[in-house]
């Protein structure tokens, strides 16, 4: 691959009902600086108000604290849902965190993804993505420094502007979440955003990759641009370890809270089989990776080999180890995965094998300077009439 794949994280959060809110936000503001120590290039933080899993409700104020506690790690909202905020006050809030982190700071929006966050705020979910995408064009305009007035039935600017100006030229990287719908690539299409594809192993996400990105495409080509792959993001849940039955024991402490979280959210199937084990199921069909830094290297080239080229894989932020054990998987693939998936230690190991190879030819030339040195020595030794130093 051409595009070196940047390594992140999609922090929606996860966090079970057992434990203490407090603590939980705490943590999470450790794991982004953890990554950062360790050289990772991104972490997305979501938005949500309801189902009590997912307990961040502002991205933005996540992010201006992570912000202060890290040095060069890019952190994005993953995502603001744009129905359920005012298009000039979102803006004017990522417009000042472009400022406080001075350029660190993306926008990553969405139409909002739990219903029960839409119904909470009488939100009719079947006006969300079009809502979504009225908001965003509202906000490309402000982001541009015009006056907008407006009037819709959700918000009404009257000769809005946006005070200060981004920080970063023209505005800060913009990209729309994508899962099965093809809302969000038409979307991207149309401005040239990048994509958020947020659902990109699970079954139905998995099959969407390759037709919104196309769709994306399209309808970029019917605007005139030109998606950039390096802008596309897939996300997929993952925890490895030095062995894959570590990582199965590891995860055995929060993975089934969380698989029933998602059995309680999601619409049942009613072909679902819910005698199986989720856990061997989700490995068995390649949702999920829970296993050694080479099964994390083959869910990577699976995606490839059916995307094609992107530019980051975000893992999934999910708690289903203890905090020690979850920074432990994330060290294991920065240590063994990033280095496989980017080719970065080629040129090592083709320094490597040269001296291997040519170890006879390179010691004997070695040796023979080394005696040539004596050599030298005891006749310099010897015309002056002098024994060489004894050896």
């Amino acid at each position: 691959m051409a595009i070196k794949l940047r390594n992140g994280i999609f922090l929606a959060p996860f966090h079970p009902l057992d434990e203490d809110p407090t603590l939980c936000i705490h943590r999470d503001l450790e794991l982004v600086e953890h990554l950062d120590r360790l050289g990772y290039d991104e972490a997305w933080i979501g938005e949500h108000h309801s189902a009590g899993y997912e307990i961040i409700a502002s991205p933005e104020l996540f992010i201006a604290a992570a912000a202060e506690r890290t040095k060069r790690i890019r952190l994005g909202t993953g995502v603001v849902s744009l129905p359920y905020h005012n298009p000039l006050t979102v803006a004017n809030r990522m417009i000042q965190l472009d400022h406080q982190t001075r350029g660190r700071v993306m926008f990553g929006v969405g139409p909002g993804l739990l219903p029960s966050d839409a119904f909470q705020m009488g939100i009719d979910p079947s006006t969300q993505r079009d809502r979504m995408v009225e908001g965003l064009e509202v906000i490309l305009k402000l982001f541009n420094g015009e006056r907008v007035t407006k009037k819709t039935e959700w918000f009404n600017l009257v000769n809005a502007i946006c005070q200060v100006k981004p920080y970063t030229w023209p505005h800060p990287e913009i990209c729309v979440a994508s899962s099965m719908t093809p809302s969000g690539g038409k979307l991207a299409g149309r401005h040239g955003f990048g994509m958020l594809c947020v659902a990109a192993t699970q079954t139905g996400g998995y099959d969407a990759l390759g037709i919104n990105w196309k769709i994306a495409n399209d309808v970029a080509a019917e605007n005139g641009l030109k998606m950039n792959p390096e802008l596309l993001r897939l996300v997929g849940p993952v925890h490895i370890a030095e062995t894959k039955q570590q990582a199965i024991e590891n995860v055995k402490y929060g993975y089934y809270k969380w698989a029933d979280y998602f059995r309680r959210i999601s619409p049942i199937n009613p072909n679902e089989d819910r005698t199986k084990d989720p856990l061997e199921k989700g490995i068995k069909e390649g949702v999920i990776v829970v296993g050694t830094p080479d099964d994390a290297i083959a869910q990577i080239r699976r995606l490839q080999e059916k995307q094609g080229e992107f530019g980051a894989f975000l893992q999934l932020a999910h708690n289903w180890a203890n905090f020690e054990n979850t920074k432990k998987s994330y060290d294991l693939w920065q240590r063994h995965v990033q280095p496989v998936i980017n080719n970065v230690n080629s040129n090592r190991l083709d320094s490597f094998n040269d001296a291997g190879n040519n170890a006879e030819r390179y010691i004997g030339a070695a040796i023979g300077a080394a005696m040539a040195t004596v050599q030298k020595h005891a006749i310099e030794q010897a015309a002056k009439g002098q024994k060489p130093a004894a050896e």
